[in-house]
């Protein structure tokens, strides 16, 4: 039976996650051209499953990249050309803010924020890595802030009902994030880590699995698959009514499992990164019973890793006081583990 606390917090979660009126329904697409594929003619779910079992079998090549040439910092605003490339002239350069440590020692973390997140989320955890003793590089993820088109008022492109370009845009992210981390080495820092928080926790653990530099991980919201925290999560019923008579959920978790930490979480074993995992008790949008399935797999694979639990839901993570704690006990773990 719910507590008061419980209904407490999602009342709180339901209000914060419909604040904003400007969500669109948009069609179904299989986005296959986003894939590189002509029309499929009808036969669009077989090609779908023959990709995905193309990128599972070489995903180090799916996710490979060339290092940009054209690196330039003014003040703290990192730009660089995208190693993925898209139709939009404002999504392939990459913006990172750059944070770095008073006394710099060699330690620098890519901070990943959530998804539609503004120019300003996450400025005040690198700040506060930094305090720490740790650079911090904040990246926008694909089509955020100045890479959002200018037809959008939401990053609608990064997670759609368009599955060809969801693809596309995570695949994006990723080697993007991985340019980030060659920056880095460009400018000398040893001991990499990646730090990630929804939707950039989901591209963390990838870009995690496919470059061994990363030492150590702080994943703020973990979910197995991609696509079960769309079908169920409260704040992208928009994007499920699209993909509502179209698709089943057993499907879409089949086709997203390329842009899914479960596809790649068997690169972890063997290898010495630390990870953080992050879940929240009354998260409405990456339900809880997801959160467990990554605990699981970390604790039966015997993973190194720490668990910590934040006492309220997914939206309220970016409130007074949780926002808090949860900057406190990323810079804590990051602090002593990188």
């Amino acid at each position: 039976m719910p507590t008061f606390y419980s209904r407490w917090i999602s009342n709180w979660e339901h209000k914060l996650a419909t604040r904003d009126n400007n969500r669109v329904v948009r069609p179904f697409e299989w986005g296959l051209d986003w894939l590189g594929m002509p029309p499929a003619n009808g036969n669009s779910s077989h090609v779908m499953h023959e990709f995905v079992r193309g990128v599972l079998a070489e995903s180090d090549r799916f996710f490979a990249y060339a290092t940009p040439g054209d690196y330039r910092l003014e003040g703290e605003q990192l730009t660089f050309t995208s190693p993925t490339a898209t139709p939009y002239p404002e999504n392939n350069v990459v913006r990172a803010g750059f944070f770095p440590a008073a006394r710099p020692d060699g330690r620098a973390v890519v901070v990943l924020p959530q998804w539609n997140a503004d120019e300003q989320s996450h400025v005040g955890l690198c700040k506060l890595l930094s305090r720490f003793g740790i650079t911090a590089l904040r990246m926008n993820l694909a089509y955020h802030g100045g890479r959002m088109p200018p037809e959008l008022e939401r990053a609608d492109y990064h997670v759609s009902s368009n599955l060809g370009r969801t693809i596309h845009a995570a695949r994006q992210s990723v080697t993007d994030a991985r340019a980030c981390l060659d920056w880095l080495e460009q400018q000398g820092y040893q001991r990499l880590g990646i730090l990630g928080t929804s939707l950039g926790s989901c591209i963390a653990f990838i870009t995690a699995a496919h470059d061994r530099r990363i030492a150590t991980g702080v994943f703020n919201h973990v979910s197995m698959y991609f696509s079960d925290v769309i079908w169920t999560g409260l704040s992208t019923e928009h994007i499920r009514k699209g993909l509502f008579g179209q698709i089943t959920q057993d499907e879409l978790r089949e086709y997203w499992s390329v842009i899914s930490p479960a596809a790649y979480l068997d690169r972890l074993r063997g290898r010495d990164l630390k990870s953080l995992l992050i879940w929240a008790r009354h998260d409405s949008t990456f339900l809880p019973t997801y959160s467990q399935q990554v605990l699981d797999y970390f604790r039966t694979r015997e993973l190194q890793h720490e668990v910590f639990t934040l006492p309220c839901g997914h939206y309220t993570t970016g409130q007074f006081p949780f926002n808090i704690l949860d900057g406190v006990v990323m810079c804590r773990y990051l602090a002593r583990n990188l």
